[in-house]
This record gives C-alpha cells, sequence and structure tokens, in this order.
C-alpha cells in the first residue's frame, strides 16, 4: 500500500464531473425510490501479461495436459447446466474451503468481463498485490482460464492441480446425483490454485449469470456488474430484469457494487439488491466514469473519473469507447478494494495508475495480427459486443474496405450479430470453428444472404480457406488502398485463427 500517498495538489474531486452524468443511461424517476435506500460512493475529497500460450514443447508434458483435458471433457460442457451451486460447494467443502484463503473481486454482466478482469489485476498487480484470475473461455489454451501474477498458469501446474484435487472430485461425483461439470472442475481448480500460491487477491469472472454460477462460493468484497443485455436468453431469461436478476446474485451483504452504465430495467434491480443487502454502491455516470477520450496510436488517452478523484492522461493500448469504459470500471474496482471512496478521501497514486492501464492486453479483442492487408481478431459473439465492435473499428481504423470473416455457434442471435456488423464490412466470409457448437457454415451463409445479399457473402466452411479468401478479396484494394479483414463472431473462431495465423 505503499503506493497509496496523499496528494496534497489534487484538484477537487468534482470538478468536470457534470459531464459523464450526462452520458449516464436515461433513467426512471422510480429508481430514486431505490437509491435513497442505498449508500453510495461518492468521496469528498502491473505486470506484463503473458500472450495466449501455446501447446507445451515438451512431448511428454503435451500428452499429460492432452490426457486432463480428455478427462475434462467427458464431463458435461458450458452449455449444460443445473442451475445449482450444490455440487461445487460440496466440492469446496471437501478441499477445505481454499475461496476463503484470500479476498475476491467478482465480475459479472454480459459483455466486456474479461477484458475488465485483465484491467483489474493487472492495476492489482502494479500495487504490488499478487493476483489469480479466473476467466472464461479462453482463447487457445485451456491454461489460460487460470493465471497467476499476470500470465496464465504453466501446463505443468495445471496438471498437477488437476491431478492434486482429482480424488476429491471423484468423491464428489459419487455423492451427487450428477457428476461436478467442466467449469466445476476447473473452478475448484482454480480456487485451489490460488490458495495454494497464495495470491493476495482473486479476479474472478463468472462464467454464466450469477446467482447459480459455479464461481458464487464465494463471498466478494468487491461485486462488478459490466453493461447487460441479453444473451443466454435460454438460461438467463429473455428480458433484462430477468438477466439482472442472475446476475445481482454476486452481490452479497455488506459488498461493495460497481455499476457499469446499465438499461434501467436492469439497474432497478441491481440497486435493488444492493438494498437488501447494504452494500455500497458506485454508479458509472455518476460516481465515477469517463471524462475524456481520444483516440491515439495503438490505443487512446483518457481521462477517468474515479471514486477518489480525477486520473488525467491514461493511456490505453486498447480500442474502442467500450474498452474504455471497462477501464473505467476496472479502476474504480480497485479503488473500493483498497478503500477508496469509504476508508480514504485520496486517490491512487496516479504514476501506477498510468503505468499499470499501459501495460494492458486483451488477446483477441480487436487485436491486430498481421499486417498488409491489416487483420483483426475481434470475439464478439452477441449483437450488443457487435455493435460495440462495429463502432470501435470504424473509429480507430480507416479501412477502405473491410472484409468480415465469421464464424458463430449454433446458440447465439446470428442474425443479429450479422445486422451489427452489416454497415461496416464490404463483404462477407462465413466459416466454422471446429466446436460442436458451431453453427454450420451453409446455415450462416443462408442468414448472411438475407442480411448482406447473395453478392456480399461467400462461404468456405474450412477456417483456413475463409482467412485466405478474405485476405485476397482485402487485397483487391491494392497495396496502399487500405483494405482489412475482421475475423470475429466466437472467441473459438478467433482462437484458431490467432493459432492460423502464428499468434501463440
Amino acid at each position: 500500500m505503499s503506493d497509496l500517498p496523499h496528494e496534497n495538489d489534487q484538484p477537487d474531486p468534482l470538478d468536470g464531473f457534470d459531464e459523464i452524468i450526462e452520458a449516464e443511461t436515461t433513467r426512471d424517476p422510480d429508481l430514486a425510490a431505490i437509491e435513497a435506500g442505498s449508500r453510495t460512493l461518492r468521496t469528498q475529497g502491473g505486470p506484463v501479461h503473458a500472450e495466449a500460450p501455446a501447446r507445451p514443447a515438451d512431448p511428454e508434458v503435451d500428452k499429460a495436459l492432452r490426457e486432463v483435458e480428455a478427462e475434462l471433457a467427458t464431463r458435461w460442457g458450458e452449455t449444460k447446466l443445473e442451475p445449482s451451486v450444490t455440487r461445487i460447494a460440496a466440492l469446496v467443502d471437501v478441499l477445505g474451503e481454499p475461496q476463503r484463503a484470500y479476498p475476491s473481486i467478482h465480475i459479472t454482466g454480459t459483455n466486456g468481463k474479461t477484458s475488465t478482469a485483465r484491467m483489474i489485476e493487472v492495476l492489482l498487480g502494479a500495487f504490488e498485490l499478487r493476483t489469480g484470475r479466473y476467466t472464461s473461455p479462453h482463447v487457445q489454451s485451456i491454461t489460460e482460464r487460470i493465471s497467476l501474477d499476470g500470465a496464465p498458469i504453466s501446463a505443468e501446474r495445471f496438471i498437477e492441480t488437476y491431478q492434486d484435487i482429482k480424488p476429491y472430485i471423484e468423491l464428489v461425483d459419487a455423492q451427487q446425483e450428477y457428476r461436478l461439470s467442466f467449469f466445476e472442475v476447473l473452478t475448484g481448480m482454480a480456487y485451489a490454485a490460488f490458495a495454494d500460491a497464495p495470491v493476495d487477491v482473486a479476479v474472478v469472472e463468472v462464467g454464466m449469470g450469477g446467482s447459480w454460477d459455479a464461481t458464487n462460493v464465494i463471498d466478494a468484497d468487491v461485486a462488478v456488474i459490466t453493461p447487460i443485455d441479453l444473451d443466454h436468453t435460454d438460461r438467463l431469461g429473455a428480458t433484462h430484469t430477468e438477466i439482472a436478476t442472475e446476475k445481482a446474485g454476486i452481490i452479497k451483504q455488506g459488498a461493495t457494487v460497481i455499476m457499469a452504465q446499465q438499461p434501467v430495467d436492469a439497474a432497478q434491480v441491481l440497486l435493488k439488491k444492493a438494498v437488501e443487502v447494504d452494500a455500497t454502491v458506485a454508479r458509472e455516470g455518476l460516481e465515477f466514469g469517463v471524462l475524456a477520450r481520444q483516440v491515439a496510436v495503438g490505443g487512446q488517452l483518457l481521462t477517468l473519473r474515479g471514486l477518489g478523484g480525477e486520473y488525467p492522461e491514461v493511456y490505453l493500448p486498447l480500442h474502442g469507447a467500450y474498452q474504455a469504459h471497462n477501464a473505467a470500471v476496472a479502476l474504480a474496482a480497485v479503488e473500493a478494494f483498497f478503500g477508496v471512496g469509504a476508508l480514504r478521501a485520496e486517490p491512487l497514486y496516479i504514476d501506477t495508475v498510468r503505468r499499470a492501464f499501459a501495460a494492458v492486453s486483451s488477446p483477441g479483442r480487436l487485436e491486430v495480427v498481421r499486417h498488409s492487408p491489416t487483420v483483426v481478431l475481434d470475439a464478439a459473439h452477441n449483437p450488443a459486443g457487435a455493435r460495440a465492435t462495429a463502432e470501435a473499428v470504424a473509429e480507430a481504423f480507416d479501412f477502405s474496405r473491410l472484409i468480415g470473416v465469421v464464424g458463430a455457434s449454433g446458440d447465439k442471435n446470428v442474425r443479429g450479430l450479422l445486422e451489427a456488423f452489416e454497415p461496416i464490412f464490404a463483404e462477407v466470409v462465413v466459416t466454422q470453428n471446429s466446436s460442436h457448437r458451431a453453427m454450420d457454415a451453409d446455415e450462416l451463409a443462408a442468414v448472411a444472404v438475407e442480411v448482406f445479399g447473395e453478392e456480399r457473402v461467400q462461404v468456405e466452411p474450412r477456417l483456413p480457406d475463409a482467412l485466405e479468401a478474405a485476405i485476397t478479396l482485402a487485397e483487391e484494394e491494392g497495396e496502399f488502398a487500405g483494405g482489412g479483414v475482421l475475423v470475429t463472431g466466437s472467441v473459438i473462431t478467433v482462437g484458431e485463427a490467432r493459432l492460423l495465423l502464428g499468434k501463440g
């Protein structure tokens, strides 16, 4: 905590803050009654991330990792759920409650969770705390899901952690109606690995929802809610209210809630839950936010309003307004973890904050992996994410002709995804990834033709062929004409494209 000195020359924390209030989501007067019963935070006064890992170089280690992956693959996948925490609670119980060995920051929402988690992690690391991060899904390697000190755990450690808790997994399997799922086992592994490290703080992203998500056996002091939109509607509900009700389940008694800008009906649910459990709320657009942003080389330059004051000239090497908002949420979460706005009024040390944000990376999120023509990867997989990506591409890149490569999952709102990209894609090459969840390329093409018209759609079922076709189409503009390729639609599609294009 030595990097948290009081700065006597800080400006008035409220100066210039009116501007960000104007950016807040349209509010309903009925929220006033809810807010009257909730406490809000308004003060009066990193390590370098590793790239997504490739397969282990040692053949024996690679073989052992594949054996673990094969065993995990026999369990329910992440799309098959029995909504309860019964099994994971039983597992952590026999493991000795490892998740209670360290404080946690818990993150839910529809979009932006992984990027926000990475930002929180690097900020905490910059203040000399040892971090554990648990996120999903992975881009290239399963080991990415569990990180220590800003880097995925080694394949050897992943294997060792699995083997250590395997007897306990089998014990719980034998006692429960259903075996532990793939995600539940990985969650138990993450909590055990963090306790074994040991870490000073865990940054934990929910898998889906919140109340019955496997991660929700922690009692986090800080609960982060990124923007809520319609996704996984078959499991979480078809409205913002229903989805927010599930996600509000991570808000625990006496916690601090860091709430990104939300639809009004979602905000009502979240604020009501905060009142019920006596949680303290900090809302983007009121207690914190983005004061200013401008496009910079390789990213953007931000002025952020935190819980403790203003943080000017913060360089973020990521593109898009949504990443700026993620940064504001991450900063507020770390401030809340350190007690800024509650126990102390002064902001975090600005030079440390700047150094941390400058080191942030988020593989597969508007990531440039090739030039001439420029190839960008982005894991947008729902309409809200696609709209944010389309806006960011238009702002950050000066493409004269952009070709899309889209491979999506069959359980997503594919039409909405394609409609979001239609204004920026000159043509689209539809394909499919290797996942069993992948939408068939011909089925995807049928939807794409309805959105783009037949003359703008090309079908290449194999991803390598789709990449080659898109690059060829982009090159038709000429070397200096500004053609580009955006690969999107699924985290799995992006991960496989990353490998094909030589990343990791």
